[in-house]
């Protein structure tokens, strides 16, 4: 994912064309995905959804890059990489996720029970 030029600051929509959360609003929930991408403005796009309200909740990736690392430091998004278990394949679209980032744990609720 992109969040220079792939997601809306303003409203917390991915607009990226042809990504699986495409027109999906990230604002608030756990967005978990392999790694970022793009350019280093993508840091300041995280800064601006920040400042907006329009932020994740937490981002958890497999591993995380400095884009999103500088991006989630400088908006106060709690940030969690290299898990115990690979997040993109534990982790479901709706599952319920507690992420303690100051503890290094993430909860996972599976939304099926």
């Amino acid at each position: 994912l992109s969040f220079y030029g792939g997601v809306d600051p303003e409203t917390g929509v991915v607009v990226e064309r042809g990504h699986d959360l495409e027109g999906a609003r990230i604002s608030g929930v756990i967005l978990v995905f392999p790694r970022g991408k793009g350019s280093t403005v993508g840091s300041y796009t995280l800064y601006q959804m920040g400042r907006l309200g329009t932020a994740p909740g937490a981002i958890i990736n497999r591993e995380t890059e400095i884009i999103i690392a500088t991006g989630c430091a400088l908006a106060g998004i709690p940030l969690m990489d290299r898990l115990e278990r690979d997040p993109v394949e534990a982790i479901g679209t709706g599952d319920y996720v507690r992420v303690y980032a100051d503890r290094g744990e993430v909860e996972i609720e599976k939304k099926n029970g």
